[in-house]
């Protein structure tokens, strides 16, 4: 109660105060800042509270203080802070990378291969051919077609499958759940969000060169691609193993340590034309499974480190979300998460089957493939910088089926959780 209390007065004061006299630049991009990253940090909080992630509460705060509601955040402030987004990009598909442990996963890795493998093949196809079919109904480029319109296709299918390693491990931690189906969800989230960023690679990639953004000839595109994936990785790997080595033979303090090795991966990076999430991916698995540091340090900096930067970057997001088009597209992206979810039933299924999983686990894993959040969110604002007409209209649509699988996922998946302890304490 205290703190909706002090979330509703810091509204209304930073309301009274925007309203009486509009900051200007500098010091009304950090005023924004400032007001982002308290209020919005205690709007995640009360949400958390009601059993809701705390990414919801960030967003739905964003658009609340956002220029088409009460208008605190003023576009010109939430397009100034979007600085933010790059750090935020790089640090979550770090967190992904240190989330897939080989050695943990060894046993089972087969089987789990083969069912995410599977899942994505059976998602990724059913939800290209739809998007193909319905691309004159989707509100993004509607008047695209030949190779164009499958490029804009397979990239619309990459960002629909992806899932959410961040809110899965959060409902598992929220549950303290152990056993197969908690392993396997998290497994299947961490492999199928590494082979989907390679996969939003290409498929950028492809999109650049259908549209004229970067008209390559095949051995260049060849090229480019290797460049931009091998390249990645092993920049990354790179600085993981500098990262490791001080973690291991320094250990002080991390946390602004690992802000600013994010930093790198997604600025120095980005002037190489390396991809941002390939590599900050590639330095995580790098520090979880080559050289992993001892005790809790790393664990503490990522805790305070991302609080923060990613309080901002869900919050300016939500502000920068254009409610008129969300208005018109409500009734589209419901649509889109019900073919979402017959494919991800669908793949879950064939997978289990071809996997040889144990059926009262395969039968529920499902529910734990709906959430979707960060890696998802920092795909769609590449897309959107890069492109910013056609790509502003894929993040609110994006943007509306994230808030969307963000509510029903981890409630889904808490479910499927308590059925599968239930199951367990019977076989005992």
């Amino acid at each position: 109660m205290r703190r909706a209390l002090a979330l509703i007065l810091l509204v209304a004061t930073a309301t009274l105060i925007s309203s009486s006299s509009r900051a200007s630049e500098p010091h009304g991009v950090a005023f924004a800042f400032g007001f982002a990253l308290i209020a919005a940090a205690l709007a995640g909080s009360l949400f958390e509270r009601i059993k809701l992630p705390r990414i919801t509460g960030y967003l739905l705060f964003g658009v609340l203080c956002g220029p088409y509601v009460l208008n605190i955040i003023s576009p010109p402030m939430a397009r100034e802070l979007t600085f933010v987004n790059g750090l935020a990009i790089a640090l979550i598909a770090f967190i992904a990378g240190l989330e897939l442990n080989l050695r943990r996963l060894r046993p089972a890795l087969g089987a789990m291969l083969r069912l995410s493998g599977t899942l994505l093949v059976v998602m990724y196809v059913g939800l290209f051919a739809a998007s193909y079919l319905a691309w004159p109904w989707l509100p993004v480029l509607p008047e695209a077609t030949g190779l164009s319109r499958v490029a804009l296709a397979a990239l619309l299918a990459t960002l629909i499958v992806s899932f959410s390693p961040t809110v899965t491990i959060a409902v598992i931690a929220d549950s303290r759940a152990r056993g197969p189906l908690s392993e396997l969800t998290l497994a299947i989230v961490v492999i199928a969000d590494l082979a989907l960023i390679v996969l939003f690679t290409l498929s950028m990639q492809f999109v650049r060169t259908t549209l004229g953004a970067a008209a390559l000839a095949d051995s260049s595109l060849l090229a480019r691609l290797t460049w931009d994936i091998a390249g990645s990785f092993a920049f990354g790997a790179l600085l993981g193993s500098l990262f490791a080595f001080y973690l291991r033979f320094v250990g002080r303090e991390v946390t602004l340590v690992l802000l600013a090795l994010c930093a790198v991966l997604s600025q120095v990076g980005e002037l190489l034309h390396f991809e941002p999430l390939l590599a900050a991916l590639a330095a995580g698995i790098v520090v979880e499974n080559i050289a992993p540091p001892s005790g809790d340090a790393l664990k503490d900096a990522v805790e305070r480190g991302a609080l923060p930067v990613l309080v901002v970057f869900f919050a300016v997001a939500g502000a920068l979300l254009h409610l008129e088009a969300l208005r018109s597209i409500g009734v589209i992206a419901l649509a889109v998460s019900a073919v979402r979810l017959l494919f991800i039933r669908a793949g879950g299924y064939a997978g289990a089957r071809l996997s040889g999983a144990p059926r009262e686990v395969s039968n529920l894993v499902w529910m734990g493939l709906v959430s979707q959040a960060g890696v998802t969110l920092g795909l769609t604002t590449i897309v959107a910088g890069e492109f910013t007409d056609w790509g502003a209209r894929v993040q609110t649509l994006m943007v509306a089926l994230i808030a969307l699988h963000e509510l029903v996922g981890p409630v889904l998946f808490r479910s499927a959780l308590a059925r599968a302890n239930e199951i367990g304490k019977m076989a005992d």
